[in-house]
Formats: C-alpha cells, sequence, structure tokens
C-alpha cells in the first residue's frame, strides 16, 4: 500500500446514515438488534457445543455445520456490533480503513458461507443418491479439503474485490445511506473511475457465486429424482427430512441475497435495500441457528441430553 493509500485510509471518514434520525426509535432498534445478536450467538455457540460432546454426531454432515454455525458467527459480527454503536453515538462515522475492513471481512463471509452451503448439498446428494459409497464420497479427508477449499475460496474472493480499492480516492465526510459498509455503496464515493472494480465484482463473484449455485441445484435435482423413486411415502419423508433443514438455510440466505443485488435497477428502493440486508446479514445467522435446532431431530435429541446431563452435574 503506497503512502497516498495510508494517508488516505487515516484521514478519510464516512458518514453511516443508519436506518432513522429518530433517538427514539435508536434505542428501540438498538434492543431489538442486541437481542437478535445474543441470540445468534448462544444459538450458534450452542450447535457447536452440542455436536462436539455427542459422539453420535461426529459425521460429515455435522462437521459442516459446525463451520455454517462458526461462519455465521463471525458474519454477524462483522456489522452488528458498530451497528449498535452507531446507533447509540452522536456522530455515525467510519474511517475508510474500517470500511475496507469491514468490506473485506463481509465478502470473506458471504463466499465461504455460499461455498459451504454448495458442499452440504452435495453431501446430502451423496448420502441419499449413493448411500451404499457414502462413506467412500464423503471421506474424513474429503470433508476437511471441500471445508478448507469453501474458507480458502471465501478469502481469495474477499482479497481480489478489496485489493483493487487501494487504487481509488475518495471524499472525505461522504454518506453511505446504509448501517454498514457494502462495496457497490463504497464505489459510489469514489473519486475516480470503478470500472475495473464493477468488472472484477460482475466477473469473478458473480461466476463463483452462480458456480456454487448450479452445485446446489443439480445436488437437489438428483435428490429429488432419487426420492421420488423411493416406494414407501415413509422412506421418501425420511430421505427429505434428511435435507430439509439445509435447504431452509439455502433458500433463505441465497434468496435474499439474489433479491439484494439481482433485482433491477429500476426497482431500487433505498429502504427496501436496507430490510433486504438486515434480513442476510443479520437476521439469516440468527434463523440458521433456530431452524437447525428445531427442524433436526437429532440436533435437538442432542440438547436434550446434554441439558439434562448438565442439570444432574448440579445435584
Amino acid at each position: 500500500m503506497n503512502s497516498a493509500m495510508e494517508n488516505q485510509t487515516a484521514t478519510v471518514k464516512f458518514l453511516l446514515l443508519g436506518f432513522t434520525d429518530d433517538a427514539t426509535l435508536q434505542i428501540f432498534l438498538f434492543l431489538i438488534f442486541l437481542l437478535i445478536y445474543i441470540i445468534t450467538l448462544s444459538g450458534n455457540v450452542l450447535i457447536m457445543l452440542v455436536i462436539k460432546a455427542d459422539p453420535q454426531l461426529h459425521t460429515p454432515m455435522y462437521f459442516f455445520l459446525t463451520n455454517l454455525s462458526l461462519i455465521d458467527i463471525c458474519f454477524s459480527s462483522v456489522t452488528v456490533p458498530k451497528m449498535l454503536e452507531n446507533l447509540l453515538a452522536t456522530e455515525k462515522t467510519i474511517s475508510l480503513s474500517s470500511c475496507i475492513a469491514q468490506i473485506f471481512f463481509f465478502i470473506f463471509m458471504v463466499g465461504t458461507e455460499i461455498f459451504l452451503l454448495s458442499a452440504m448439498a452435495y453431501d446430502r446428494y451423496a448420502a441419499i443418491c449413493h448411500p451404499l459409497r457414502y462413506s467412500t464420497i464423503i471421506s474424513r479427508q474429503a470433508c476437511s479439503q471441500m471445508v478448507l477449499g469453501a474458507w480458502i475460496s471465501g478469502f481469495v474472493d474477499s482479497l481480489v474485490n478489496t485489493l483493487f480499492l487501494t487504487g481509488l480516492h475518495f471524499r472525505n465526510r461522504g454518506s453511505i445511506n446504509h448501517f454498514s459498509c457494502e462495496l457497490p455503496l463504497l464505489l459510489q464515493l469514489s473519486c475516480t473511475s470503478t470500472f475495473a472494480n464493477e468488472m472484477v465484482i460482475l466477473t469473478f463473484s458473480m461466476a463463483l457465486g452462480f458456480a456454487s449455485l448450479l452445485l446446489i441445484i443439480a445436488s437437489y435435482v438428483r435428490i429429488i429424482s432419487t426420492v421420488l423413486k423411493i416406494q414407501s411415502a415413509d422412506g421418501r419423508q425420511k430421505a427429505f427430512s434428511t435435507c430439509t433443514s439445509h435447504l431452509m438455510v439455502v433458500l433463505l440466505f441465497c434468496g435474499t441475497a439474489f433479491i439484494r443485488y439481482m433485482r433491477p435497477a429500476s426497482s431500487y428502493s433505498e429502504t427496501v435495500d436496507k430490510l433486504v440486508s438486515v434480513q442476510y446479514s443479520i437476521l439469516t445467522p440468527m434463523l440458521n441457528a433456530i431452524i437447525y435446532s428445531l427442524k433436526n431431530k437429532e440436533v435437538k435429541k442432542a440438547i436434550k441430553k446434554l441439558v439434562k446431563n448438565k442439570i444432574l452435574t448440579l445435584f
């Protein structure tokens, strides 16, 4: 990073306009989002502890779920703490360096989650479509490689996108009409051409995102095709039940992200944009934990077992 860029990141600040100027409403939103953040952290930590404590959950599917919970903890922690701070602060500012850091970790977590969700879809495909070969296809080594690949791919995606920001110049005290820094919004404040950045977003990020999405769709097409061939209704229900939670998480995450970034420019609304961003960056990490806690019988059973053991140790 050159000296001009270092000086810029140290001096340039932006105003995060957030949700509202109403002080009473800001306090109300602070309490709501603080509660959501606490539920997100506690729910995902609980899932990780339950999986670690129960040997019956030491399988590839729950290894993936442990990483998903870790990602959701990191994902919500990228934006929520700063948003909570600004809801109570008089001057709602963020430095350029903090803004770029927030964008880096945001893209890192989004990219890693979509890659991990595609790996989880492939895991369900192998379990349902090739049950006799499942342990061979999703071996311990293959499982570790897919998870490591998801983290590395997310990191590379984020690094490529944020490195291009070092060549841009930004005007001081620019306003971002959002509760956090997002790459498209930061590019709007650049005093120099952002054509290269926009091309990187379109080619690199979109290509990786759509490749992951296509793998998920292909996996579920094969899963549905295989399940429909099962003769008994109980067999079909049991097969579908193993991937219900994952499918709900995929629809929740990918659906809202698609609405956020793929809708026509003519239908753009700042209010809708903020609400959709709240959905996939704040609510989704919380809902993922709730979905896997309430919809997954094995996780529910393990949680009850863990709570029961803890209660017994107190007496």
